[in-house]
């Protein structure tokens, strides 16, 4: 089977859109499903900075939706032809983490997704001249008109909603918001300091408000802090003098909980001051440098923990994310930016000069 992609052939490159082929059809628990559209997420772009330890040339992706196409039974069988889906990340579905509802701490996430997925010989997805291209991203490679998924990333959606959109639902607004609803399970009365307002902290912002929460926003783009506010939180630039002052005085001394989304080491230090007594900080960005903490940070029952995903399973929380956003409460579709396949450097650039919040390409021969 041959249709369109975007690879990346090198840290270094530009992303090419070429001919691909897949050279199998869905084996036992898997599914093919042809893609309506897929963010584009930081985690994408990470590749980059990966210091090789992601296999390339690959076709990266892994926030993508779309309409099954082909099905295998067996495991699969509760997802058929026809179905439109929302893909996320892949997990085992046999260790104990999985086996505990926690696949985002699955025993085998970081190979299945990051660093050569699940073993495949002879290669199942190679260019136009044969060359193998990496095992699946995230269980997806989802940039690309169709993408072989196992049956476990899938979660079945509403054919009446707007597919192309829900594809972000499935990591960066899982992730913002599950580390709001799952991790912290904040609720009226809360407070909640968001650090960063990308995709992954708007989304937390949003879910804050939705449930009843009081939010802080933090972020040093102006135009940033102006989304965060429309959507409900106050807004403080990073570099405010006195920064967790003026947050301890805005939550009636200290936030319960804090969600960094920067690995920017002074503001997780005035992040942790800032938090009330045993307040929670998490962290959901890959720290890239030992992280000093300040005297006194960690006093008083406070506490760090690293967030995965949002804590979720995603059949559970993309539903709920889609009720939220059909109620009013959760109005992601507002933080997307459509690109055509074929404009996946373009997003790239936008997305890296903060132009766009959560770009999102849509293959061509869907008629968009």
């Amino acid at each position: 089977m041959k249709f369109q992609a975007a690879v990346l052939r090198s840290y270094d490159s530009p992303f090419t859109v070429e001919e691909v082929v897949l050279r199998t059809e869905p084996a036992e628990g898997e599914i093919l499903v042809e893609i309506a559209g897929t963010g584009m997420c930081g985690t994408d772009l990470a590749v980059r900075g990966s210091g090789g330890r992601s296999p390339l040339p690959a076709v990266l992706g892994h926030e993508g939706a779309g309409v099954v196409v082909q099905a295998s039974g067996g495991p699969a069988a509760a997802i058929d032809v026809g179905d439109h889906v929302v893909l996320s990340f892949d997990s085992c579905g046999h260790c104990p983490n999985c086996r505990g509802a926690a696949p985002a701490y699955c025993d085998s996430f970081a190979s299945l997704n990051l660093f050569g997925g699940r073993e495949e010989q002879p290669p199942r997805l190679t260019d136009a001249a044969g060359e193998a291209l990496a095992p699946r991203w995230f269980g997806q490679s989802s940039f690309a008109e169709y993408a072989l998924v196992p049956v476990r990333n899938a979660v079945r959606v509403d054919p009446a909603l707007p597919l192309e959109l829900l594809g972000p639902l499935g990591c960066g607004f899982l992730t913002g918001a599950g580390a709001v609803l799952n991790t912290f399970g904040a609720g009226p009365g809360d407070t909640l300091v968001v650090l960063g307002a990308g995709a992954v902290g708007l989304a937390a912002v949003m879910a804050a408000t939705a449930v009843g929460a009081a939010v802080l926003a933090v972020d040093r783009h102006p135009e940033r802090l102006t989304l965060a506010e429309r959507f409900g939180a106050t807004p403080l630039h990073a570099a405010s003098p006195d920064l967790h002052g003026r947050i301890r005085s805005l939550t009636d001394g200290g936030a319960r909980y804090a969600l960094d989304t920067t690995a920017a080491p002074p503001l997780i230090n005035n992040a942790l001051h800032a938090l009330r007594p045993m307040g929670t900080l998490g962290l959901v960005a890959r720290l890239r440098a030992p992280l000093s903490l300040e005297p006194g940070t960690l006093d008083r029952g406070r506490g760090i923990r690293h967030i995965c995903e949002g804590d979720a399973v995603p059949g559970v929380l993309i539903p709920r994310l889609i009720a939220l956003w059909q109620a009013g409460c959760f109005p992601f579709d507002q933080l997307i930016r459509p690109y055509p396949l074929a404009g996946v450097n373009e997003a790239e650039r936008d997305c890296a000069a903060g132009r766009v919040v959560k770009p999102v390409l849509l293959p061509e021969r869907t008629g968009r």
